[in-house]
């Protein structure tokens, strides 16, 4: 049983390093960017990494332990990448502060707004929410279709038990295929019907 290991020092940090690089794949997928319209930019790509991590952290809520471990260590490594990334670009320790604290109240209330929407299975709130948050407005974004891969993708994460999860942080590839969920072009609109907006 994999969950076994994740008690271990060293495996654990090995294995919420291979989750996070799994949720950074999945994040970076092209079909978010060319069939979903993610803006594909600093900001776009913050809220497709918050987006998979939400999703990610959604189900691993559901799981016996030691999902919830797993789920804080897995959140202390996105923020120590975001902050990491910050400094990188070159900003100073009272802006990183300040940074890292408007990322944080973002990260949770885009979390309780997708995880609200979810649950409810509104369709509507989701769309709205991910229109707001992820498309940032773009002309090119359809809030409908990522609402459909979003479910979709939530959907393809409640069939995954603890193990196979931690599989992907396990399994040698250093989290490199990303999480099992569906392909973002398969929910991307191919084709306008006569008399639709453009």
């Amino acid at each position: 049983m994999i969950a076994g290991l994740f008690r271990r020092g060293g495996d654990r940090r090995r294995i919420v390093a291979a989750l996070h690089a799994a949720v950074s794949a999945s994040a970076r997928r092209p079909g978010l960017y060319t069939g979903l319209g993610v803006p594909d930019t600093v900001e776009g790509r913050f809220e497709a990494l918050c987006l998979h991590a939400i999703l990610l952290l959604r189900r691993l809520d559901r799981l016996p332990p030691p999902a919830a471990d797993i789920a804080q260590d897995l959140v202390d490594s996105v923020f120590a990448q975001l902050d990491a990334s910050l400094r990188e670009l070159g900003v100073g320790d009272l802006g990183v502060g300040k940074r890292m604290k408007k990322l944080g109240a973002a990260f949770y209330g885009r979390a309780a707004g997708y995880d609200a929407a979810l649950a409810a299975a509104d369709d509507a709130a989701l769309a709205a929410a991910l229109a707001r948050n992820v498309l940032g407005g773009a002309p090119d974004g359809d809030a409908a279709a990522l609402a459909a891969y979003v479910r979709a993708a939530d959907a393809a994460l409640a069939g995954a038990d603890l193990d196979a999860l931690l599989a992907r942080g396990d399994g040698g590839d250093g989290g490199e295929q990303g999480l099992p969920l569906p392909e973002p072009d398969a929910f991307a609109r191919t084709s306008i019907a006569p008399g639709e907006p453009a």
